[in-house]
């Protein structure tokens, strides 16, 4: 049986947005940096890679960038990173075709 790669990499994202947005354990502080995001540890739990504000800024100067906003619609309402994507973590698979492949997808729950 042959699966769509879209659609791996959308239980990918979802698995990964859920996994960070849920997990119990307390993310790290995020801090400007100069350090690069590949070189930053991993947080034990949910694999999932953390990126600081600076990094963030740099890579949407560049337009290399996607920030997605997972929470829902009130939260968003209420106040969201400029520039960010609505779209809640229960519809992240109904939007993964809208999604580039180029870019790096950035997610953020809270």
């Amino acid at each position: 049986m042959r699966i769509h790669i879209s659609i791996v990499a959308a239980v990918l994202v979802a698995i990964i947005v859920l996994a960070a947005c849920n997990s119990n354990e307390h993310p790290p502080k995020i801090t400007a940096s100069t350090t690069p995001a590949a070189t930053n540890p991993l947080p034990p739990g949910d694999n999932a890679r953390r990126i600081t504000p600076a990094e963030l800024r740099d890579e949407m100067a560049k337009n290399d960038a996607v920030i997605i906003d997972v929470r829902g619609e009130a939260s968003y309402k209420q106040g969201h990173i400029k520039g960010s994507r609505l779209i809640p973590a229960t519809e992240i698979l109904a939007h993964v075709d809208e999604l580039p492949r180029d870019k790096l997808i950035v997610t953020y729950c809270s």
